[in-house]
């Protein structure tokens, strides 16, 4: 079917043809006609089918006509991080570009006079991440009465970064005679009943199953050892004979791993740049300019960077950590094989992290192969990585062992320090042989 028989505005229509797209994805197609009906749609599919154009397009069109007052939006969209919100205002200025409607960006990291100048004026189109929004609320620089239509997109991101409390509130803010837009990739029971809550008898469009993978991404397990100098030798070992690639995003669970495995390949002569929540927003939007413009190769994210960004041409992507959730999985390798496009999503796997791949198989359906022969299981004494395994056991023995009890007097504590630094050498001697200063005998005190 074409974007012309979906209810489009000629200008809309206009826009679409501009951007080369000729026909609808599925996820459009189904949706689109729906919300130009005014009902509440709840969309479920995997990353990289369209969803952004599955809303920003009926918007632009019901959108045409009314007029946008001071602090009161017409429409509001809530993204879980900056860099989605900042995508879906790109969406906009490029379907709307023959329209004269204001949108505006209410995000963290940014100036709030700016962002409240433009409520001041009244804006057609709020995007928001769900804390700057309450800011700004809380503050009474902005009014959710005149809210027409609400779109929740990424929902279940908002549940992995806490939003949810947050998304009910908002709910609660804007007119309930409002109509609603809901779209998920995965559905938790926690989705499953906020939308039982809020939407209003909606359509359910459902263009894959929850939580499957592209079709045209090659999936691949890589094993490698306990040590974490073990797993970046066998990344940079990964991406030195990858065939194809022109350009990747790497994985890590933790921020701080991040930072430091971006300098890791620094060092070792490789093109790479870190995304991570703990950055400013414009060492982020940075970060995100020269990837997307291929001035680096390797894009070193957490997994801020893996729901729903568009960067249509990510040759492949490495799992430098398997990632806790399952569902996390699902959404980083969507990163590549978007639009048709091949892709290659290779995950490295140490003995630990072993069960997280049988979760993440589980949730999928089907098995991933290993690059070479499978690893053994793992066994008890491999439950984590020897060296964490090691520091944080001696910790806590020195602490239990050697920390001195705070309740103490100070005399006793120093008292306590004082053996300590004696009895040492005395248990360190060899065959009973004391040190001759420990064998003389203390004077008693007068």
């Amino acid at each position: 079917m074409p974007f012309s028989k979906l209810g489009l505005s000629a200008k809309v229509l206009a826009a679409v043809k501009a951007a080369g797209y000729l026909a609808p994805t599925p996820i459009q197609e189904q949706a689109i006609p729906h919300v130009l009906a005014r009902r509440d749609v709840l969309g479920i599919a995997q990353t990289g089918t369209g969803k952004t154009a599955a809303f920003t397009l009926p918007m632009l069109t019901m959108l045409e006509h009314g007029r946008a007052r001071a602090r009161m939006p017409r429409t509001l969209i809530l993204e879980p991080t900056r860099e989605l919100a900042a995508q879906v205002q790109e969406a906009f200025e490029k379907y709307g570009a023959g329209q004269k409607l204001t949108v505006a960006l209410v995000i963290g990291g940014v100036s709030f006079d700016d962002q409240d100048t433009k409520l001041t004026r009244g804006v057609d189109v709020l995007i928001a991440t769900p804390g700057r929004l309450l800011d700004h609320f809380e503050r009474g620089r902005l009014l959710m009465s005149g809210v027409e239509l609400l779109v929740i997109d990424e929902a279940d991101r908002m549940l992995d970064m806490g939003f949810i409390p947050d998304i009910e509130r908002i709910c609660k803010l804007v007119p309930f005679t409002r109509q609603t837009l809901f779209f998920t990739a995965t559905m938790p029971p926690e989705i499953r009943r906020i939308t039982e809550q809020f939407l209003h008898n909606p359509v359910r469009v459902e263009v894959s199953p929850p939580a499957t993978t592209v079709a045209t991404t090659t999936q691949l397990l890589a094993k490698t050892g306990r040590e974490p100098h073990e797993k970046r030798d066998t990344l940079r070992s990964l991406i030195r004979s990858a065939e194809g690639l022109t350009n990747a995003i790497i994985f890590c669970n933790r921020k701080r791993e991040v930072a430091s495995l971006q300098r890791s390949l620094v060092r070792h002569g490789f093109s790479a740049i870190a995304l991570h929540g703990d950055m400013d927003q414009p060492s982020r939007t940075a970060a995100l300019d020269q990837f997307r413009k291929n001035e680096v190769t390797l894009l070193v994210a957490s997994d801020v960077a893996a729901r729903g960004l568009d960067i249509p041409a990510v040759s492949h992507i490495f799992n430098f950590d398997v990632p806790h959730h399952p569902d996390d999985y699902v959404h980083r390798i969507g990163r590549t094989g978007r639009a048709g496009r091949p892709g290659t999503a290779i995950t490295v796997v140490a003995p630990a992290e072993q069960k997280n791949v049988a979760a993440i198989e589980k949730l999928i359906g089907q098995s991933i192969p290993w690059m070479g022969q499978p690893p053994r299981p793992p066994s008890q004494g491999e439950q984590a990585p020897s060296s964490h395994r090691n520091r944080h056991n001696g910790q806590r023995r020195h602490s239990r062992e050697s920390a001195p009890r705070r309740d103490q007097p100070a005399s006793r504590r120093n008292d306590e320090n004082r053996s300590r630094r004696v009895a040492k050498p005395a248990a360190q001697a060899d065959n009973g042989h004391l040190p001759a200063f420990l064998l003389r005998p203390v004077p008693a005190k007068a």
